[in-house]
């Protein structure tokens, strides 16, 4: 009896001191990644007026020097300090980037371009979905890859259809390009929530028997997810904009308003996945709602502070994001299903870039045409430049990608079957090589093709890039011949079906939120002065709003310096 004993405690010792030594393994982990954060922002930083390299690639380079730097140590044995966890990227790294955007995004610029952007971001995507799973079950059922069945093809279209908006955001300026950054940045989070949409819908569906039936009830939970997952994120955003306009915190406590901004913003997406609707939708229009309302009924203080603090969770996120798809990119154990047969995993991940170039230009010279359509200005149009720009600028992939992967082809990180291993290193090399190259070429490629002159009145501006004091160039007036020779289009039956809901949806929005929306939600000159309270003299708000309606009307070129 007592010998079982001392071997029972002698086992308990022994698992407790594993655990110890695992604990402490994990903590030397954090504290390593910790100081590689660190680094990339130094360097960062170090590199800030380099124009070929952002803090994304500098972060993938980083990545891997120490993925390489852990395989030596290890012996080969493991190239990264963590196990890739989609769920750990869903659900902390991807909605502080996706609101931040939201949150700072000109919204002027962003409705004025609504019909282009879900152009291109819902039927777009759903174009070069087609082509990427079409040309996949093509090439790859000749190149004999392995046992991939429909569903697995259907998913390489949904996987590979979806941009890096998070690299495309750090390599356009919106203050250089506005009209650009507009369409690829409201095409990237429209594009990341359709393929994330496509994704579950097909893993939901039963794939092996296609009728007619299933295809409609395909398309109707799309559509159903993306309206509700919109609504959802507006209700929340309205839901803070009502609470602190009333309770107004910052009498007593700055901390408690920007704790609620905050908390509401992620509650929103917490919501929107108890729901299973479309997290990346949701938070994102709780951003713009927040930045239109919420965020001018806190405090100046608090103002500042929920401004620098989304900008830096999302800045941190991002950084995290390439720093570890960088280090997984050398994890050993998939790379050691395709030692054998190198070639097929080039070949493959070759084809797969292959179809990402096609499928992407696929949509976009043809929808930029019917985009045209909608345009009266030659100056709102997109030129033949603007559209390689665009073309260009959209086709790196990133931690999206690499998320669907791992959850299509990995059970928790690891896969033992050859088919899955090509799959998802492919997937690693697309995503190093687009970023690495497209993203290095896109700033030279902008330049040559959009000189400063050219672009930087292309569009026109009445709101800040964030939340913050601004200055807005406004448009000179057309020339008359442009004006003239671009009649013949706007007026053709199609341009005007398209023209209208751009116009007069903002025309008559403008005019119901000054009279319903703002006065019980708050936002900007419709929040009641008191000593202490977070907006100035209504008054003074609404003294920067005769000019500028006066400059819209004529069409002069003027710059306003004012506070939002």
């Amino acid at each position: 009896m007592a010998s079982e004993m001392i071997v029972e405690s002698g086992s308990s010792i022994i698992d407790f001191g594993m655990e110890l030594v695992a604990d402490h393994t994990s903590v030397v982990s954090l504290n390593l990644f910790v100081a590689l954060l660190c680094g990339c922002i130094v360097v960062g930083h170090l590199l800030e007026e380099n124009r070929w390299i952002n803090e994304s690639i500098t972060a993938l380079v980083i990545g891997l020097c120490t993925g390489i730097i852990i395989l030596l140590t290890t012996r080969g044995k493991s190239s990264h300090l963590f196990l890739f966890n989609e769920e750990l990227f869903f659900i902390y790294l991807l909605p502080p980037i996706i609101f931040n955007a939201g949150f700072q995004v000109k919204k002027k610029q962003f409705f004025r371009n609504i019909m282009t952007i879900v152009l291109f971001g819902a039927f777009g995507t759903l174009i070069s979905f087609c082509i990427i799973s079409l040309g996949a079950l093509h090439f790859f059922q000749k190149m004999n890859i392995g046992s991939l069945d429909l569903g697995d093809y259907l998913a390489i279209g949904a996987i590979f259809s979806a941009t890096d908006s998070v690299c495309t955001l750090q390599v356009l300026n919106q203050d250089e390009t506005p009209l650009l950054y507009s369409l690829v940045f409201g095409e990237g989070v429209v594009n990341d929530a359709t393929s994330v949409v496509l994704f579950n819908a097909i893993q939901n569906f039963d794939l092996s028997h296609m009728n007619s039936s299933i295809i409609l009830q395909f398309i109707g939970n799309f559509l159903y997810l993306f309206i509700a997952s919109t609504v959802l994120g507006i209700l929340v955003g309205l839901l803070s904009a009502y609470i602190i306009k009333k309770l107004y915190f910052g009498r007593h406590s700055t901390d408690r308003e920007v704790a609620l901004m905050i908390l509401m913003a992620y509650f929103s997406y917490m919501l929107a996945e108890l729901f299973y609707l479309s997290a990346i939708l949701t938070v994102f229009f709780c951003g713009i709602v927040m930045s239109h309302y919420t965020w001018h009924n806190v405090t100046e203080s608090s103002r500042v502070t929920t401004k620098h603090a989304f900008a830096t969770l999302s800045f941190v996120a991002e950084i995290f994001i390439f720093l570890y798809v960088g280090m997984d990119a050398l994890d050993i154990e998939k790379w050691r299903f395709v030692s054998h047969s190198p070639g097929k995993s080039i070949g493959v991940s070759s084809i797969l870039l292959g179809l990402v170039l096609v499928g992407r230009a696929a949509f976009v010279f043809p929808l930029s045409s019917l985009s045209n359509l909608t345009k009266k200005s030659s100056h709102e149009k997109l030129n033949l430049e603007q559209q390689v720009t665009i073309w260009w600028a959209g086709l790196m992939r990133g931690a999206v990608s690499m998320a669907l992967a791992y959850n299509q082809f990995t059970r928790s990180g690891h896969t033992h079957l050859p088919g899955n291993a090509i799959m998802i290193t492919s997937t690693i090399t697309v995503v190093l090589s687009s970023t690495v190259f497209f993203g290095t070429m896109t700033k030279p490629l902008i330049g040559i093709l959009l000189p400063q002159p050219k672009y930087t009145m292309s569009m026109l501006s009445s709101e800040p890039s964030s939340p913050k004091s601004f200055t807005v160039p406004l448009l000179t007036n057309d020339d008359p011949n442009s004006h003239s020779q671009s009649q013949s289009h706007s007026h053709s039956p199609l341009g005007l079906f398209l023209r209208i809901p751009a116009h007069t949806v903002h025309h008559y929005w403008r005019r119901f939120d000054d009279a319903f929306m703002r006065p019980v939600f708050g936002g900007r000159g419709f929040v009641p002065f008191v000593p202490g309270s977070p907006t100035e003299d209504p008054n003074q708000q609404w003294q920067t709003e005769g000019p500028l309606e006066a400059a819209l009307d004529d069409n002069k070129t003027i710059l306003i310096q004012t506070r939002w």
